[in-house]
């Protein structure tokens, strides 16, 4: 038997093709020529014959018959049709998803009469439903309900049309909300529950697992697993007797919103909502006062910036729960005996966020989303020519963007470019000495000139000094060097690319700074201060330019192994971290562009510090008391310390192994 697929190499799709090809079918795949590929890569996936996974070359979206030709005809005449392909996406364009959704089912219904089919499987979906209250059953369609979506409008009229058009026997399914599979969490896209994934991911990042959030119940939250949908599917498709009836795929007890965002915290260890406020309160409220809240000066703004940070659609807030349920008495007679039927949520939720969070995740520095992100981007970094910025140069290059290495350090500079030349981007080398504001001026000047007008400047060049205040009575120099070239300079080269981010209306501003300024770690008094001072003033140009598009993200960077460290000896045997680590902080920042990037470590020593700065003080006079004065090393077990005590020797190698492995 022949079955013919739309959309098969989509998310259902993909799902659905290998259980026809267990039951013995010969398939058929709808593909435009360009996605042959993705077909392809199906075949090889599933170890399938080209003889049994075939690609049928035409478009839902071209009449007549979707494009197919005669001959192909003529020999899918009695198939099976399965129709999967539609636009789901809330975000879509209106008149793409209408051309989809809509025309593209009218062809498909056409080209099904066509070949006679001895079924049309069209997938629907429970939005048919609309706003409707209430129970809505197998055998409602048009009940008058209220399509106020154009996701929602299309889902109907497509299968308005497949009632009215198809002169062949049809079974349509009505699928809840689709995630990723329930036995491997895989899934190919972001939306429905997963745009609060990066919500419940930063409080996780900020918040202990143990702190009670207030959040809103909502209504039910229908979400079932593609592994479900494609099982019932394939399931009902092959049982005779079904035609003309309509099964809705759906989960008989669904969760609340509220219950399904705690779900989903339990899976990341991240803060639950304990107090949950019922929708039905909103009735409380004066008529018209939420209305009246949304015109308050700014309180629009916020919301907006809000759903921005955390890329989450408007639409999708609107529509994140159905006010109505939905029956399956056709459903589960159909599956009754097959052993199919939807798995708990709870049973694997953390399947589901496992997978987005390494694979789906945005926000994560791999090299699909960096040259997403990145590619022909005009990128400068300072102090490019060893450490973090040579390893954050060659990864900005790998990824596709154009590089401006800057650094006093001419001949690595060179080194770099060399070992670039064969890089995905380009890399272009600047000798310049960052201390004078003439130079940082001038190399901003020469960077649009040569590559065009600068996307992102990390300033990163950087310079430590590791000495106490009473070891520095005599040395003011320490201070303005290290002021000019960790502060000054960085505030020198955003004055000069400023005017013309601003001009195009985005850009972004990176300024690495340290966890010295969130520890107040002794010793470091000089390097702390012009870090600081950075911070002041990267938060302060972040309030002014936001609303010109223009972002700047504070880099929080702790001890890492570079030039810098290696002339201290005692962090030989502390945890450091190394450059691919670090410049992993950095990319991270690029690609969320969220105002801070910090190391647990760090978050931690903040909270300390706003909490109880006395216990801070204490830690940190500690740990100066126990680390020596210059470079050498703690001595080590049963040597006497700088005090000329044993006692020290051992506060120093306790210290170290109390710090071995703590970097996040």
């Amino acid at each position: 038997m022949d079955a013919l697929v739309t959309g098969g190499t989509g998310f259902l799709g993909r799902n659905l093709v290998p259980l026809l090809l267990r039951r013995g079918m010969t398939v058929f795949v709808l593909v435009r020529p360009q996605e042959r590929a993705a077909l392809a890569g199906l075949r090889e996936r599933l170890g399938a014959s080209s003889r049994r996974l075939r690609a049928v070359v035409g478009d839902i979206t071209t009449a007549p018959l979707c494009g197919v030709d005669a001959a192909t005809r003529r020999r899918l005449q009695g198939a099976t049709v399965f129709h999967l392909a539609a636009i789901y996406d809330l975000r879509a364009d209106a008149e793409a998803t209408r051309r989809a959704n809509v025309e593209g089912t009218r062809n498909v219904v056409a080209l099904a009469n066509a070949l006679h089919a001895s079924c049309l499987n069209h997938v629907s979906s429970i939005a048919v439903a609309g706003r409707r209250r209430g129970v809505f059953t197998e055998a409602m369609f048009d009940e008058g309900q209220e399509l106020d979506h154009v996701y929602h409008r299309t889902k109907f009229e497509a299968e308005q049309v497949v009632r009215g058009e198809a002169r062949v026997p049809v079974r349509i399914y009505r699928p809840a909300m689709v995630i990723g599979s329930s036995e491997t969490g895989e899934a190919d896209r972001v939306d429905g529950p997963y745009y609060a994934f990066k919500l419940i991911q930063k409080l996780r990042d900020h918040l202990p697992s143990w702190t009670p959030l207030v959040g809103y119940e909502g209504g039910p939250l229908n979400l079932v697993p593609v592994d479900y949908v494609t099982r019932a599917l394939d399931c009902i498709a092959a049982q005779p007797g079904l035609d003309g009836r309509v099964f809705h795929l759906v989960d008989p007890r669904p969760l609340s919103l509220g219950e399904t965002l705690n779900v989903f915290c339990r899976a990341a260890h991240a803060p639950e909502f304990v107090v949950r406020v019922d929708r039905r309160a909103a009735r409380l409220l004066p008529r018209g006062s939420l209305q009246a809240l949304s015109l308050v000066p700014g309180l629009r703004d916020l919301y907006s910036r809000f759903l921005d940070e955390f890329d989450i659609p408007e639409t999708a807030v609107r529509y994140m729960d159905y006010p109505g349920s939905f029956d399956a008495a056709n459903t589960t007679a159909a599956l009754e005996g097959s052993g199919i039927a939807c798995p708990r949520l709870r049973h694997y939720a953390w399947r589901i966020w496992d997978y987005w969070e390494r694979h789906l995740d945005t926000e994560l520095p791999t090299p699909d989303n960096l040259r997403r992100a990145l590619r022909g981007r005009v990128i400068v970094v300072t102090g490019a020519a060893g450490g973090i910025g040579a390893e954050l140069v060659r990864r900005l290059v790998d990824a596709g963007a154009v590089v401006a290495a800057v650094d006093r350090d001419a001949e690595h500079l060179e080194a770099l470019a060399a070992e670039m030349a064969s890089g995905e981007g380009r890399c272009a080398v600047y000798t310049v000495d960052l201390r004078s504001e003439v130079a940082c001026a001038e190399l901003i000047r020469r960077v649009e000139s040569d590559l065009g007008g600068i996307d992102v400047l990390v300033n990163n060049a950087g310079k430590s000094i590791r000495r106490s205040v009473a070891a520095s009575v005599d040395r003011l120099h320490d201070f303005q060097r290290t002021m000019q070239i960790n502060y000054f300079a960085p505030v020198a080269l955003v004055l000069a690319a400023l005017p013309g981010m601003r001009e195009r209306g985005s850009g972004h501003i990176v300024n690495i700074s340290s966890i010295a300024v969130q520890a107040h770690v002794g010793r470091f008094a000089a390097y702390a201060a012009s870090k600081a001072a950075l911070d002041a003033f990267g938060s302060a140009l972040a309030a002014e330019v936001a609303r010109d598009g223009v972002t700047v993200t504070t880099v929080h960077m702790p001890l890492v192994r570079t030039a810098m460290t290696a002339p201290t000896s005692v962090y030989s045997s502390l945890p450091l971290l190394d450059v691919h680590s670090a410049s992993s902080l950095v990319l991270r920042a690029l690609l969320t562009r969220q105002p801070e990037v910090s190391t647990r470590l760090g978050q931690v020593a903040t909270l300390v510090d706003a909490a109880a700065p006395g216990l801070r003080q204490l830690l940190m006079s500690v740990a100066h008391g126990v680390m020596p004065e210059g470079g050498e090393a703690p001595p080590a077990d049963g040597a006497a310390g700088p005090d000329g005590t044993a006692a020290a020797a051992l506060r120093g190698a306790a210290l170290q192994e109390m710090l071995r492995a703590v970097h996040i």
